[in-house]
């Protein structure tokens, strides 16, 4: 990298390298408890998604936050693409042939 690149980066601050970016809002994914009928919002950190090789193996779940139940549902792909775009984290299940 020549000298003229870089002399403008070196007193930089990380105040300033920042400055006008805005704050990201977390993602939030609307759910429903098919036990209680709650609706709510959960984070992505409250959600957990399999994803298997077929599409009954391939589902996410996520505790109620009303009556605590241990929700699992099923996951297409636009489901997987959306929750493993948010943050959520995956397993992968492999076969056992």
């Amino acid at each position: 990298m020549s000298e003229s690149a870089t002399s403008g980066a070196r007193g930089m601050t990380v105040e300033s390298a920042f400055a006008g970016m805005r704050s990201v809002s977390p993602v939030v994914f609307k759910a429903g408890c098919p036990d209680c009928r709650g609706r709510f919002e959960l984070t992505a950190g409250a959600l957990r998604l399999a994803i298997g090789a077929t599409s009954r193996t391939t589902f996410y779940s996520f505790t109620c936050p009303e009556c605590g139940a241990s929700v699992r549902k099923p996951a297409g792909e636009r489901i997987v693409e959306l929750l493993t775009g948010g943050g959520v984290r995956t397993l992968r299940l492999h076969s056992t042939l």
